[in-house]
């Protein structure tokens, strides 16, 4: 497997970020870790096992990216600075980390596509706010044990900047001829949960987040797993193990 290392400046972000690419050529997939992680958990992890198969025959190619979270949703301190803070992480993907991660796809496939975001716990809820709100750079979303308001981060406050980083909120509150929905309605939605241990929390979310799609008519694979499936990683491989090929298909 080809893999390689970057650390590119940010000006979004005033720092240097890392990030890592497996594989030589494929759909290109952005992963967002775990809370608080870093680009080295998909490998750390052992997720990339899992997409192995996929990166060695040229139908995937992975980009693993740093979240913030400890300066942004999983720290105390003004809503409104975390929030903004959040918010520049945001730009500093879409604006940097994505353009540069095309780059690098199309010289290695030869054409530019859409990328698959997919995220674990809180790098669902990032990954859905990402697909939600680029539908022009993202055409599927694989989110496991996912939180989609970001309401348990910040309780009671709500501004501009909450309102668009949680997917449950600006989803419900999108009218009906956005043109918006018609993308999404193109693209693959997959969201899991089970009802084991730790999931309590993501199961209500997960299924207010479905209820709130199929208000919009937005087609989505909402996969509620069983009472021994639990929030930990031994179920999240055979969670993406199970939806992975669906993102393989063209």
């Amino acid at each position: 497997m080809n893999v390689e290392y970057y650390k590119t400046y940010s000006s979004n972000l005033g720092r240097d970020m890392e990030f890592k690419v497996y594989g030589h050529a494929g759909k290109p997939v952005l992963i967002i870790p775990c809370q608080s992680g870093r680009f080295y958990e998909f490998e750390d992890m052992k997720m990339v096992d899992v997409y192995a198969p996929y990166i060695d025959d040229g139908a995937l190619q992975v980009f693993t990216i740093d979240s913030i979270d400890s300066e942004t949703l999983a720290c105390e301190g003004d809503p409104r600075a975390r929030i903004e803070r959040h918010e520049r992480w945001i730009k500093y993907i879409v604006e940097e980390a994505v353009p540069l991660f095309s780059d690098i796809n199309r010289e290695s496939s030869g054409f530019s596509r859409k990328f698959t975001v997919a995220g674990l716990s809180l790098g669902a809820l990032h990954a859905a706010t990402l697909y939600f709100r680029f539908p022009d750079i993202f055409d599927g979303v694989l989110g496991l044990s996912g939180l989609y308001s970001n309401e348990y981060y910040f309780g009671d406050y709500h501004d501009d900047l909450t309102y668009i980083n949680s997917p449950q909120q600006f989803i419900k509150g999108m009218p009906a001829d956005h043109p918006y929905i018609s993308k999404y309605r193109g693209g693959r939605i997959i969201l899991c949960v089970g009802q084991g241990a730790w999931e309590n929390e993501t199961l209500e979310s997960t299924k207010y987040f479905k209820s709130v799609l199929e208000e919009k008519n937005i087609g989505a694979w909402v996969d509620i797993w069983g009472a021994d499936v639990r929030h930990d990683w031994d179920w999240w491989y055979v969670q993406t193990a199970y939806f992975l090929p669906k993102f393989v298909e063209d």
